[in-house]
């Protein structure tokens, strides 16, 4: 059981910990400390359910639909290559950093954000619910569920520590200048993670 979810714990965090569109957005809102709750709980629940998706055999059939994972690969290249466009704006105008500091304007805009970075991005389905999916059920019994209870705290953990660990670094940001930076990087991760997915 111990054994199990720590192996859940482990790879988990191994699959999120890399920079992403996800992170990348959480940290933005850490940094401006807006709505970071309520992200958190969205990215956190999201994988939670789509690792409990993988651990009940709904891989396979992610697997075997094909057309579905290609139909999520598009929206998620157009949305990102939208997201990192406007990032990039953003960090032209100085004048519209100072804005920038509040994050996304309202509490519906910043969920719905997070909702489609996590969502429309195919990398969560090939990772979380096929490669989560197929490593916990390796486990077999009771003790995939463990595997995948492991899984969801690394999560938890992450997104929570990016959130609000974010804040701790508000002073590094506190001119325009590190802000237009911010941006430029977040748009060109946004434009760099679109330009895969379509070449995949």
């Amino acid at each position: 059981m111990t054994t199990a979810a720590g192996a859940g714990l482990i790879t988990g965090l191994s699959l999120i910990v890399a920079i992403g569109a996800q992170n990348a957005f959480v940290l933005r809102q850490g940094l401006a400390r807006q709505y970071v709750g309520p992200v958190v709980a969205v990215c956190a629940l999201s994988d939670a359910v789509l690792i409990a998706a993988g651990v009940s055999g709904i891989g396979a059939i992610v697997a075997h639909a094909g057309w579905v994972l290609e139909v999520v690969r598009w929206l998620g290249v157009a949305f990102l290559a939208a997201y990192g466009v406007v990032s990039l704006h953003r960090a032209r105008r100085p004048d519209t950093l100072e804005a920038a500091r509040a994050g996304v304007p309202s509490r519906k805009g910043a969920l719905g954000r997070a909702f489609a970075l996590t969502w429309l991005n195919p990398h969560v389905y090939l990772d979380t619910v096929l490669l989560l999916g197929s490593i916990a059920n390796q486990h077999g019994g009771t003790d995939r569920w463990w595997f995948a209870a492991g899984a969801c705290i690394g999560s938890v953990l992450w997104f929570t520590g990016l959130g609000y660990g974010a804040g701790a670094g508000q002073r590094l940001l506190a001119t325009p200048r590190a802000w237009q930076v911010l941006d430029v990087l977040i748009g060109l991760t946004m434009l760099a993670i679109a330009l895969s997915l379509a070449l995949s």
